[in-house]
């Protein structure tokens, strides 16, 4: 298939491709996401450092020139873009709502939807019936035990705590650091994060603008295609749609057909995918929007074009300026619909130290 990286690895005899093969091949070994030391150098002083420390120059890696704390929202907030929900903002989005209809854009979260890497997705019933019976009525019941990585398969929303740079030395968590300047030797734990948890966020109810991407391109996009502030700019165009209607805080989506391989072709889906690059990136952050959403598995391009970057936008958007980001969605009846703005709604699941959500997340025309 085109642009299909194929899999190192053997299983039973069939070549397996995931998503660590791609950036094994990407020359990207070691921990995904983890950017390349570059040659720019500079002291912090946006955080208190001691004197040792301030005689030593950081090495920034590639994609980032300075630091990037603190927020705009101040210095301890673990809240990010979703601070941008305020009553007003709830208000003017619920004026958009006009017939009232719901549409479910999350996936349905079972063991044989493409995963990342080795995480795993595996319910099973306890017993069958797990209890009962129970007094004169015989009242019997079922629990499920659910095994998986609650917040990073699936449709899955990415909490502030998912995505660091490291800027020192490697495995020197003091400068490991996250949204807001938080480092890992101040957050990382294994009984769940101590700052930046997923229950920090506030709900979401903001105005979402879907970019048809497909019906910009002729059809569905492919790995590695890289979609574009301009192509943005041409596809509301298209749809008719202003782009000085986006407003700061609304969120902006994105359908490009890879979705269609869900469950049908899960080794092409996960080998790469069409996204979002730095260029949309900036402009996302120029807008000054909440959230970025897509029918992939990742939202931004995969692989990048400059294959020494791993998951770069992720980084620009989630770790420097707090900007959330809900992966794997689907687009299907909006688009059949043509209902391209809708008010999006999603409470993330408030689990202590989570790095990520899932959930179901609606749409509301």
């Amino acid at each position: 298939m085109p642009n299909e990286i194929k899999g190192e690895e053997q299983q039973g005899g069939m070549s397996t491709t995931d998503r660590r093969t791609l950036l094994r091949t990407a020359g990207l070994a070691g921990a995904a996401g983890a950017a390349l030391a570059g040659t720019m150098h500079g002291k912090f002083s946006l955080a208190p450092v001691s004197e040792a420390q301030a005689q030593t120059p950081i090495s920034m890696p590639k994609g980032t020139d300075k630091p990037w704390w603190p927020s705009k929202w101040g210095p301890e907030d673990e809240a990010g873009a979703s601070n941008h929900i305020t009553p007003e903002k709830v208000l003017d989005a619920a004026k958009w709502i006009k017939d009232g209809k719901i549409y479910k854009i999350g996936r349905v979260y079972e063991g044989g939807m493409p995963l990342f890497g080795p995480r795993a997705f595996t319910l099973r019933i306890p017993g069958g019936p797990t209890g009962g019976p129970f007094g004169d009525n015989k009242l019997v019941y079922h629990d499920e035990f659910l095994s998986t990585e609650i917040g990073q398969t699936g449709t899955q929303f990415d909490g502030l705590g998912h995505i660091g740079i490291q800027l020192g030395k490697d495995g020197d968590k003091s400068e490991m650091r996250f949204y807001n300047g938080h480092t890992a030797a101040e957050i990382s734990d294994a009984y769940g994060l101590k700052r930046l948890g997923v229950e920090k966020l506030k709900p979401l109810f903001t105005r979402a603008h879907l970019i048809d991407m497909v019906a910009l391109k002729g059809g569905m996009m492919d790995a590695g295609q890289e979609i574009t502030s301009a192509d943005i700019k041409a596809a509301l165009a298209k749809q008719n749609m202003s782009e000085s209607d986006i407003k700061p805080g609304d969120a902006i989506m994105f359908h490009t057909g890879w979705g269609s391989l869900w469950m049908k072709n899960n080794d092409r889906f996960n080998s790469g995918e069409p996204g979002i690059g730095l260029d949309a990136a900036r402009w996302v952050i120029e807008k000054d929007l909440a959230l970025t959403a897509a029918d992939t598995w990742a939202v931004e391009v995969v692989p990048n074009p400059d294959k020494s970057l791993a998951f770069v936008v992720h980084a620009e958007l989630q770790t420097k300026h707090g900007i959330h980001n809900h992966e794997n969605l689907i687009f299907d009846e909006l688009i059949a619909d043509k209902k391209y703005q809708f008010v999006y709604c999603f409470a993330p699941a408030p689990i202590k130290g989570a790095t990520g959500s899932n959930g179901c997340p609606i749409a509301i025309t």
